[in-house]
């Protein structure tokens, strides 16, 4: 199977790279190519294609607001930006993007990149005509720059005074987002246990009783409960018996 792809950047150079690149990826064909916001718009409501190359900062309109009109087309493509810039990618993936890509690109982050679109692609098979859903990773700015977490990674979320930290399988990560922001988000994902904390659905073990009073849930992969508040203890078990 052959997926189409559109490339968006208003460099030249930067979308012959690009190309170069992606001949190492036989089942990827680029169909077309635009060098504005307004170009790629006009293509993309007369014919379809699979995953849009998208750049951020380009004339007219940017590669976020792109990113934002094309979620209202009828076929909605999937989205990676390819950027010089690391500062937009909370907002990247507000506007769903499945990735972001840090210029000049390299070939092994445009290989997993390119993974990632087949694997959506592929579970969504039935579904193109409406692909849309949450942010496929949470972003955090670190002393080592912007930091990507994969949702499927998160163990839980805790909240600490204004801080969020993401439990993830690689650390621990602190963001500047709300727990209920993240609630409203990724309820099919995560549940909140008590007023502090989310945990992944996917990730829930047990619940036990506490000798004194109370209960904690257990996590695969973790030692430790993480404490269950009376307000939040009948939707647990009501989760729990959904597992």
């Amino acid at each position: 199977m052959s997926y189409r792809i559109l490339l968006v950047d208003d460099e030249p150079l930067a979308r012959e790279r690009l190309k170069r690149l992606l001949q190492e990826h036989g089942d990827f064909e680029v169909v077309a190519e635009a060098g504005d916001g307004e170009a790629a718009m006009s293509w993309l409501r007369q014919y379809r294609c699979d995953l849009v190359l998208l750049d951020i900062q380009m004339p007219g309109k940017t590669g976020l607001q792109v990113a934002e009109e094309i979620q209202q087309l009828e076929h909605v493509p999937l989205v990676v930006f390819c950027t010089a810039y690391d500062e937009h990618a909370l907002q990247a993936f507000r506007v769903k993007a499945i990735d972001y890509l840090m210029k000049p690109i390299a070939k092994d982050d445009l290989s997993r990149a390119l993974q990632r679109a087949v694997e959506w692609l592929d579970q969504n098979a039935d579904e193109t005509e409406t692909i849309s859903g949450t942010r496929t990773h949470i972003s955090a700015r670190t002393h080592n720059g912007m930091q990507l977490i994969p949702l499927a990674d998160i163990v839980y979320f805790l909240a600490d005074q204004k801080y969020v930290s993401v439990h993830h399988t690689g650390g621990e990560t602190l963001i500047d987002e709300s727990l209920k922001h993240l609630e409203d988000e990724f309820s099919d994902h995560f549940l909140r246990v008590h007023r502090s904390a989310l945990v992944s659905l996917a990730r829930i073990e047990r619940l036990e009783a506490l000798e004194e009073s109370g209960h904690e849930v257990y996590l695969k992969g973790l030692d430790e409960g993480i404490a269950v508040s009376r307000r939040h203890l009948p939707a647990v078990r009501k989760a729990m018996k959904a597992l």
